[in-house]
C-alpha cells in the first residue's frame, strides 16, 4: 500500500506533492479557517459542514454558526473538496493550525 502523497519524495509523487503544497500555499485565510473547522469540528469531512451551511441558508436548524459569507464558504469548500478528491489527500494534513 502506498504512503500518503505528502510523505513521498520520488518520481511522480514529488510533482503531486508540489501541486498540493502550491495549492495549500495559495489558500486564503478564509479557506484555511474552513480546513481547520473541518478537521476540528466535523470529524475531517466536508459534508456535515456543507449541510450546516445549506441548512442555515434555508432557515433550518444547523450545528455551527459561521460568518455571514455562507455562499462564499460553500464555494470554497466545494473547491477544496474537489482538490482533495483529485489528489487523494486531506488538506488538514497540510494546513498548519
Amino acid at each position: 500500500m502506498a504512503e500518503p502523497v505528502g510523505n513521498q519524495d520520488k518520481g511522480g509523487d514529488t510533482a503531486v506533492s508540489k501541486v498540493v503544497s502550491d495549492f495549500v500555499d495559495g489558500l486564503s485565510d478564509e479557506h484555511r479557517m474552513l480546513v481547520v473547522l473541518k478537521a476540528q469540528l466535523y470529524d475531517g469531512t466536508w459534508e456535515p459542514m456543507l449541510d450546516d451551511l445549506r441548512n442555515r441558508l434555508a432557515g433550518k436548524p444547523y450545528i455551527f454558526k459561521l460568518a455571514n459569507r455562507i455562499k462564499d464558504d460553500i464555494e470554497r469548500i466545494e473547491e477544496m473538496q474537489e482538490f482533495e478528491t483529485e489528489h487523494k489527500i486531506d488538506l488538514a494534513d497540510h494546513v498548519k493550525t
